[in-house]
């Protein structure tokens, strides 16, 4: 019954390529945090003096606003709890955003700080996996007394 102890099985040591990614996407995971509750709380008519209620917002953001409102979430969830899922969740909500301020200002109005925030944590993103295959290589290259 050693299993179900706490502690019986060892936990993988964690470098500080893993400390550092992982931090990472916590950090990403409270900001969809707060960007699903800002969505929610214009939802509701929290915020903004009940104009973003959304009874009161045209279709089209009636449509972005109730797929964002489910999507945010998930992805933070995703993200904190490093699923696998968690990535990709947060790949279609940042893109659902750009998709919607890049391709159709003209209803949802232009965010470039928005924008630039989701491509700067994109390409972070994309340095730690490169950083995670290297390191891999170089695991995979490295002579053990086994492999004599």
């Amino acid at each position: 019954m050693t299993i179900l102890q706490v502690g019986a099985i060892p936990a993988p040591k964690m470098g500080v390529l893993d400390v550092t990614f992982r931090l990472f996407l916590r950090i990403v995971a409270l900001g969809f945090l707060v960007m699903a509750l800002q969505s929610w709380g214009g939802l509701i008519g929290y915020s903004d003096g009940g104009l973003r209620r959304f009874d009161q917002l045209p279709p089209h953001w009636q449509v972005a606003s109730a797929s964002l409102a489910v999507v945010l979430p998930v992805a933070a969830l995703g993200l904190w709890m490093e699923a696998a899922w968690g990535a990709v969740i947060w790949v279609v909500a940042a893109g659902g955003q750009v998709a919607m301020h890049q391709l159709f200002p003209h209803w949802y109005g232009e965010r470039p700080l928005l924008m630039m925030l989701h491509m700067v944590v994109a390409a972070t993103y994309v340095a730690f996996r490169i950083a995670f295959l290297i390191r891999g290589r170089e695991r995979a290259r490295q002579v053990s007394s086994d492999s004599l």
